[in-house]
């Protein structure tokens, strides 16, 4: 299991224009198919007068969950060029759309191709690339007595403590620790 991720800092847009057709490509950081679905509804609405709303997904730190989506395009000439660009990064968490204006003109396969792969790369190109850590969630409870010892701990791994809290001689603490150190705790 991966310690560590690549992925986007925050949203960022490119474009690609080819005889009459424009290609406007949106790239955002996701870290569920929950955002993901939602993100796509507002594309919808937002732009329900353009032709194809056509995107790729990557989710997880061991890059297992994606999808590409062609959206009425001919098979495997618009998902698969946003999803390539994606893995040609290495990225994940990360969602991907490319919305297309039909100019007039056909671009055949290897054209339609080229424009989505050009127009993912451009908003690739304009995101900020990050490494990310891995991070689990802990719910720790524990005597008094050991406040010092657990702190010192936590300090030592540089755990994120959301909340802590003490009642009934308890001490309770919410946290969220790098993977690597989920033996530690």
């Amino acid at each position: 299991m991966a310690d560590s991720y690549i992925t986007i800092a925050a949203s960022a847009e490119g474009i690609y224009k080819e005889k009459g057709s424009k290609f406007l490509s949106f790239a955002h950081p996701v870290s569920s198919l929950d955002e993901v679905k939602i993100l796509l509804e507002q594309y919808r609405k937002d732009y329900f007068d353009a032709r194809h709303i056509c995107y790729a997904y990557m989710l997880g730190p061991d890059r297992l969950e994606f999808r590409a989506n062609d959206d009425g395009e001919p098979s495997g000439t618009a998902g698969r060029p946003i999803l390539g660009q994606i893995n040609s990064k290495g990225l994940t968490n990360i969602l991907v759309v490319v919305i297309r204006y039909f100019g007039g003109i056909l671009l055949g396969t290897g054209g339609l191709i080229v424009a989505y792969k050009e127009a993912t790369q451009d908003a690739l190109n304009h995101a900020q690339i990050v490494e990310r850590d891995v991070m689990i969630s802990r719910h720790l409870s524990f005597p008094y007595e050991k406040m010092n010892e657990i702190m010192r701990v936590l300090k030592d791994i540089q755990a994120h403590i959301l909340q802590q809290g003490y009642e009934d001689g308890l001490c309770t603490i919410d946290c969220e620790i790098r993977q690597i150190y989920h033996d530690r705790i």
